[in-house]
């Protein structure tokens, strides 16, 4: 009778488990148990990849011998992210890792490093202190070719945070938050098959093409990139998803701002990157000196209305770039000397709203400062970057001479604290022409068209229309957006800021809201793993060996005891 239960009972077991392995073949089933998800998909990730139609192909570079353990580290994790890719795309994504240093011959190796850097995948040169003190360096690619019906994107996936070694436990954390985000925006710009449209708004002295040609370029991977005078046409602007002002120098004519106006009113969004100041640089270098004057372009009411004031001031920051003059050197020849300028203000973000965070160093020029003005409760007011604590907001008129690099403010005047730079605002604006008599501008309205309330919109204001300007050569050819002339020096997050921000603006709560997902990382304390490290070893290492010997004792003498 025992044996007949027993085999009743396996029957059951394996009946059991073939059902159940039967259930999970026909119904697609996965758990994450992780409290805040860490390995579930977005649901935007998970429809782009189970709706495309072509294969994708992605190369990862990050792999080899002698990688840092943070880097092993974040292998492990690309590795596990891309695997959970692979079950939403199925065959239609597939990847391997490449080690770029594997041939002994260094001229293939270097021939390859050539090539992964032309495609655009940023190289680090990591260090590694063995237990005997030695130090090893190493060239590695944290990034990875993306390749989809026959086009290629480079996509580096180390966030390099300032003031931070590449390999360090900080950039790790950081580039482990956005690996979704990364990975799914190349596969997005790769298959998608019809770009939103976006225009940069020309007629008011605004950046020239060949100013805005490194960012456009950029933009363009996204967007379907144009300019145009909107000529004081409404809805001349319907059909673009966002509109960038890049400092315009000259007034906006009431029609204009009309156009403008309207479409906000109808869901538009704006990127306005506006000077409050005129400075002329060109005037600074040929005479030593320049004025500073206000720039009057005719937006202060409107922008008033939609609740935020850019000032009539010039921001001196301690935290900023140097300028390059031209001194005798001491065989009589001149040469560029760096002097701080605080003029040229730098600007860090510690914002963690997704448009601001993990940015690098910003460069900007003859910044001032925004104020939020009024209270509507159905706008959102986001403060996107701000400057360093030793400011110091001077008035202008001002007097600029290069004369002040030999006497630049003291320390104990710069405490004017961190000043508004970028403001981000959301929500249902007021129009400027509520109340006003259209028909003073256009005499074919009637008030009645006027749009007094919009759809939601978003916009962003900057103090700085040099933050999206790239220099450009005696040659005519464009240098990169945010590079120093006088350090030789890119400022990589002036293009991380201004894509993020059109991003955001372009974006209908898809590919942004992946960035904003946080991950808890749960670390360990380093001072005391250094402190402890022999103890943890010995822990980690000798205790789960002294465990299985002390259970097989005790196995052995339980069973010696019972059948004896």
């Amino acid at each position: 009778m025992k044996i007949k239960n027993n085999i009743l009972r396996l029957i059951i077991s394996y009946t059991t488990i073939i059902v159940f392995a039967w259930v999970l073949s026909i119904k697609f089933l996965r758990i994450d148990l992780t409290s805040e998800g860490r390995f579930t998909l977005s649901s935007y990730t998970k429809n782009i990849l189970r709706n495309l139609n072509d294969k994708v192909y992605i190369k990862v570079y990050l792999t080899g011998n002698g990688l840092p353990i943070t880097l092993k580290k974040y292998k492990q994790y690309i590795n596990e992210e891309l695997d959970e890719f692979k079950v939403y795309a199925g065959e239609k994504l597939d990847y391997e890792f490449i080690n770029p240093s594997e041939s002994k011959d260094k001229e293939v190796r270097f021939g390859l490093y050539k090539t992964l850097t032309d495609k655009g995948l940023l190289p680090i040169e990591t260090s590694e202190v063995s237990d005997d003190g030695k130090t090893s360096t190493k060239m590695v690619f944290p990034g990875a070719l993306v390749s989809y019906k026959g086009k290629e994107i480079a996509v580096n996936l180390l966030k390099n945070a300032a003031g931070s070694a590449p390999e360090s436990e900080e950039n790790v954390n950081n580039s482990i938050q956005s690996l979704e985000y990364e990975l799914t925006n190349a596969v997005q710009k790769l298959s998608k098959q019809k770009k939103p449209e976006i225009a940069f708004i020309n007629g008011q002295g605004e950046l020239n093409e060949y100013e805005v040609m490194d960012i456009s370029s950029v933009l363009s991977e996204y967007y379907t990139v144009k300019t145009g005078i909107m000529g004081g046409k409404p809805g001349i602007l319907k059909n673009f998803k966002a509109i960038i002002i890049a400092k315009p120098m000259n007034k906006f004519s009431e029609q204009d701002k009309f156009v403008i106006d309207q479409y906000i009113m109808n869901g538009g969004n704006v990127l306005w990157m506006l000077d409050g100041t005129n400075v002329n640089i060109d005037s600074l270098f040929l005479t030593s000196s320049t004025i500073a004057l206000p720039l009057n372009n005719n937006l202060d009411d409107m922008l008033f209305q939609y609740g935020i004031r850019v000032n009539k001031d010039l921001l001196l920051d301690k935290f900023s770039s140097p300028i390059g003059i031209a001194v005798d050197g001491s065989d009589g020849k001149p040469y560029i000397k760096n002097y701080p300028w605080y003029y040229f203000p730098v600007i860090l973000s510690d914002n963690k709203h997704v448009i601001s965070k993990y940015l690098n160093y910003i460069k900007t020029e003859f910044v001032s400062t925004i104020d939020t003005v009024g209270y509507n409760n159905k706008i959102k007011k986001t403060i996107l970057l701000k400057s360093s604590e030793n400011t110091k907001p001077e008035p202008i008129p001002a007097k600029i001479s290069l004369d002040q690099v030999r006497s630049m403010p003291p320390d104990n005047v710069m405490h004017g604290g961190k000043k508004n730079i970028a403001v981000l605002l959301e929500g249902r604006f007021t129009s400027v022409f509520k109340n006003r008599p259209i028909e003073k501008y256009f005499p074919n309205m009637r008030y009645s068209d006027v749009i007094t309330e919009s759809k939601p919109a978003k916009m962003i204001v900057v103090s700085d229309g040099d933050i999206i300007k790239n220099e450009v050569s005696s040659k005519g050819q464009p240098y990169p957006i945010g590079f120093d002339r006088y350090t030789r020096h890119i400022f990589q997050g002036n293009k991380e800021f201004i894509l993020n921000a059109v991003n955001y603006l372009c974006d209908d709560g898809g590919l942004m809201t992946i960035r904003s997902r946080e991950l808890k990382m749960r670390l360990l304390n380093h001072d005391k793993v250094v402190k402890n490290r022999f103890l943890i070893q010995l822990i980690n290492i000798a205790l789960p060996v002294l465990l299985v010997v002390l259970f097989g004792i005790s196995v052995y003498f339980i069973r010696k005891k019972k059948y004896r």
